[in-house]
């Protein structure tokens, strides 16, 4: 009885959330449809300004996987947030709010990627703001924005490609398991953890590292363009990279303080820092904040209940860890793996 009320509240709720955010649409409000998907635009900070800067977050690990069940992942989400703030001709600027170690090579680069299109082709432009942590594929994504403000005991840096796997035949052997490998070519079987040490080939080993050094290369790229080109923008107002800041890309984390010093970062300071700059930036005395958000409907409820798991165990032991998968390269912060 208590859980058929509750859940009629719930649905009664619902109900209401959507028919408020159909009306907006329908009034020209702030519901606003992306490729076909629903957003909502959240006012953050009402300054009853005619301008607007819309905040964009990267938070945690930055992956390719699909956020709920319409298969859209952070990729995706990131890039529609930017072709609306695109589209707004009333937002005049975004602060891109990351706080992440990092992730996926491809999710990083797809990012980072959206970012310079959005930049190039509307004129305005995106401060990153860094939190708690931005390193490795964190600093990838803000590498693009015009003008990076981290706090002076930010997380950063840690430039630098990362493949793992393992090697458990020694533990096999010990246990009398021994596998069986049918292949077609020499190297059909590469990053298997059922070679012995001796079995594995130098031409495997020397193919990984090129392909870690060809990414890592990308990496470096991507952090020379973007800090040369957020410079050109500010006019040499912004920070520059130190003469042999390559020395310093060898996967080691920064402070803000050491990053601010070394011309990775612009400024110095809070995400309030970065709503001045970005007002700075884009020429305008002030402005109001917005998010665009994903609107809890229906659909999203009634999975809940269709769920069908089995049940597991789980113990929390107070630390998210990152689910990596053997052989898939990284833009990921060692301080996150050990």
């Amino acid at each position: 009885m208590i859980l058929a009320l509750v859940f009629g509240a719930i649905l009664t709720l619902v109900l209401i959330s959507n028919f408020a955010s159909l009306v907006r649409g329908l009034i020209g409000g702030t519901a606003s449809r992306q490729g076909g998907h629903r957003m909502e635009e959240v006012m953050v900070e009402d300054h009853h300004s005619a301008h607007r800067i819309a905040i964009i977050d990267v938070e945690g690990l930055i992956a390719s996987q699909a956020l709920d069940r319409s298969g859209r992942s952070m990729v995706d989400s990131i890039e529609d947030q930017l072709k609306l703030a695109g589209e707004d001709k009333t937002v005049k600027a975004v602060i891109l709010k990351v706080d992440s170690p990092g992730g996926e090579v491809m999710a990083s680069d797809d990012i980072s990627r959206a970012l310079i299109e959005f930049q190039d082709k509307n004129h305005k432009p995106v401060v990153a703001a860094m939190g708690g942590m931005a390193a490795s594929g964190g600093y990838y994504v803000s590498a693009p924005c015009q003008w990076i403000v981290a706090n002076e005991l930010t997380i950063t840096g840690s430039i630098g490609v990362i493949m793992q796997s393992f090697n458990y035949r020694g533990l096999l052997d010990k246990v009398g398991l021994y596998p069986m490998v049918f292949k077609s070519g020499k190297f059909k079987d590469m990053l298997s953890g059922t070679k012995r040490m001796e079995e594995i080939d130098p031409q495997e080993q020397k193919m990984i590292q090129d392909m870690i050094d060809e990414t890592y290369k990308k990496f470096k790229s991507v952090v020379a363009q973007g800090r040369k080109r957020a410079h050109d923008r500010n006019e040499s107002a912004g920070r520059a990279l130190v003469e042999g800041w390559e020395q310093l890309a060898d996967g080691r984390v920064l402070t803000g303080t050491q990053a601010y010093d070394n011309g990775f970062v612009d400024e110095k300071g809070t995400f309030e820092t970065a709503v001045a700059r970005a007002k700075q930036l884009a020429k305008i005395a002030d402005a109001d904040l917005i998010r665009y958000l994903e609107p809890f409907n229906l659909s999203s409820l009634l999975s809940l209940f269709g769920k069908s798991e089995t049940t597991t165990l789980k113990i929390d032991i107070g630390v998210d860890l990152p689910k990596l998968q053997v052989g898939r390269l990284y833009f990921l912060s060692t301080t996150v793996l050990h």
